[in-house]
């Protein structure tokens, strides 16, 4: 190999190193250095069938609180609404969210793996899981729902299904 295809080479592997290195941070910092498990449970102010897991923060004070909750397919939150801003982020499946006191599915909209959402303060909203679905909710606690018709609103459950 001539002295000039040396250093050329020898710059490639320099410059390749360099760009490691450049990211070796950015991928140190993504991951948690103690990932705890999460804890799914199912929850009393939803309807059965569905489990929920904190992501962070906490749902019962006034700090921003993100969870997971997974819903089967056709699973159905029935018309709602929350008193604060609600991001909601589809992680597997897809979700029907429909705005109003009741789903129409000719105007709802349909998330996917990957989309999102932001439901605001006091909208009317209807959930339908359309496949097996998880998705995250990012809102400012303590986490209320408020359902429209009493009807509808889950009943309460002195132990978690499947007890």
């Amino acid at each position: 190999m001539s002295d000039g295809a040396q250093v050329i080479q020898r710059m490639r592997v320099l410059i390749a190193v360099s760009v490691g290195l450049l990211a070796a941070p950015v991928i140190v910092a993504q991951a948690p250095a103690d990932p705890t498990p999460l804890r799914w449970g199912v929850p009393t102010t939803l309807p059965g069938s569905a489990l929920v897991a904190v992501v962070s923060g906490d749902p019962f004070a006034s700090v921003e609180t993100t969870f997971l909750i997974a819903m089967p397919s056709g699973y159905r939150i029935p018309a709602h609404f929350h008193p604060g801003n609600v991001r909601v982020g589809v992680r597997e499946g897809a979700l029907l969210v429909g705005m109003g006191d009741k789903l129409d599915r000719k105007r709802a909209r349909a998330l996917a793996a990957g989309d999102s959402a932001m439901i605001p303060a006091g909208v009317h909203h209807v959930w339908l899981a359309s496949s097996r679905t998880v998705a995250t909710l990012t809102f400012r606690g303590p986490f209320t729902i408020t359902y429209l018709r009493a009807e509808e609103a889950p009943r309460f459950r002195a132990f978690p299904v499947g007890y």
